[in-house]
């Protein structure tokens, strides 16, 4: 028999409270797993470390943009979501379960978008599922497996990025080590110097911009 509580005059399911309850603890994994912040937040973390600098800017820095540009690629998304799930089940017009069916609709389709096929065949090829052949049998994949072969995707283009990212700083460093060893200044880190020319070079750039703008139409 289901057990049944009073809230604020309503009578609602414990084991719905429950659901709940563990849906908005698995919220954060879920927009790590299940939008593009993956990709920008290991992006972020790769430029840092290619400049040479420790904890600028912190990580609280880094984090919240990569969550507001996680809003702003997702807004899409996020909007069709509102409109074909959230509002009818808020007019009572679907039931719950509706509306995680048509919740899941539109982020399948983010995805299945970003999604490489060779991802997607190794964990259909792990779980024993056919292949699919068309965008719209990607979409019938439970997100058991869309969902890991999303984010190897996203892994493998965040690592890409970084490749990116490292090549003109590695080369900074390369022709700085090059002069001091030739100036017979061994003792001299060669960081220490190549640090102005590397914030000078991203600076020139307009280096977040660049990157900003490059990060975010990556996505389709």
């Amino acid at each position: 028999m289901d057990a049944w509580i009073n809230v604020n005059g309503e009578n609602v399911q414990t084991l719905q409270i429950l659901f709940m309850t563990t849906l908005l603890m698995l919220l954060p994994s879920m927009v790590v797993m299940m939008t593009s912040f993956t990709r920008y937040i290991i992006s972020f973390s790769f430029l840092r470390s290619a400049m040479g600098l420790q904890q600028n800017p912190p990580n609280m820095v880094l984090v919240g943009m990569a969550l507001f540009l996680t809003l702003f690629t997702m807004s899409p998304v996020i909007s069709e979501i509102q409109t074909s799930a959230y509002e009818p089940y808020v007019a009572e017009e679907i039931s719950q379960e509706e509306f995680f069916a048509r919740a899941e609709v539109p982020l399948k389709e983010f995805m299945a978008r970003n999604t490489e096929e060779s991802s997607l065949e190794l964990f259909c090829d792990l779980s024993g599922q056919e292949v699919p052949e068309d965008e719209e049998a990607v979409l019938n994949l439970p997100l058991r497996i869309l969902v890991p072969s999303f984010v190897t995707t996203e892994l493998k283009r965040a690592f890409e990025i970084g490749f990116y990212l490292y090549i003109p700083f590695l080369l900074i460093d390369v022709v700085v080590a090059s002069a001091l060893m030739s100036m017979g200044m061994v003792m001299l880190p060669p960081s220490m110097i190549s640090m102005p020319f590397k914030l000078l070079l991203f600076i020139t750039l307009d280096g977040w911009q660049l990157l900003f703008s490059a990060l975010v139409q990556g996505f389709r």
